[in-house]
């Protein structure tokens, strides 16, 4: 499956691939081709098992876990940013992390320095979402990075979503982050992969 995001690059590409050819221009063409290839693979959409577990907190995106740190280390009840950096190999469809609530929605815009860098998460181009879940409310962020010129979330405040369900992609190489309340055990290490949707990266204590 590929996200409908990709329709407005892929049909021009293939297009001028095509005329391309026509005109024996088949270097060109093969080229022009090789590109749609890339936009279909950066745009894919794959299915994901969630799990069902209503305690648990499911990754926002895939990638690569490149830091978790308190938000106030001198307080043991200060919330955990837990930042996951998405290269142009990793499927860029944001997922839903808990179900819940939609209750906030902040652009911010910014710069576009590296997103696996710690001051993206501050200065770069994002979106901010609070989610009200059963019990917690829980902040996740779509960062721009270097690449990364639009930031696309599909819900709105007040909609219902649930864990692991489609709400947006960044386009091009990216950041997420995800702010998790201190009733939060991190439950991922930095270093580890992490896949949206079916990934858990938390647990809810009682």
């Amino acid at each position: 499956m590929m996200a409908r995001d990709a329709y407005p690059y892929l049909i021009p590409l293939v297009l001028v691939s095509v005329g391309l050819f026509s005109f024996a221009l088949p270097g060109l063409g093969v080229l022009f081709l090789a590109l749609a290839g890339f936009i279909a693979f950066f745009f894919r959409d794959p299915d994901r098992v969630i799990p069902e577990d209503e305690t648990v907190v499911v990754s926002p995106a895939d990638g690569r876990v490149v830091s978790i740190a308190k938000l106030d280390p001198a307080s043991p009840a200060s919330p955990t940013r837990l930042s996951i950096f998405l290269s142009v190999f990793d499927v860029h469809i944001n997922r839903a992390p808990i179900a819940g609530r939609v209750k906030d929605v902040v652009y911010h815009p910014g710069e576009f320095k590296a997103a696996f860098k710690d001051a993206a998460s501050l200065v770069n181009e994002q979106s901010v979402i609070t989610l009200e879940g059963s019990g917690i409310d829980l902040v996740f962020k779509q960062i721009a990075g270097v690449l990364a010129r639009r930031i696309v979330f599909t819900k709105r405040p007040g909609e219902w979503v649930a864990k692991g369900e489609r709400v947006g992609l960044i386009k091009f190489g990216s950041r997420t982050d995800v702010i998790l309340p201190p009733q939060v055990e991190v439950s991922v290490k930095p270093g580890e992969r992490v896949y949206g949707g079916s990934s858990i990266i938390g647990r809810i204590r009682p």
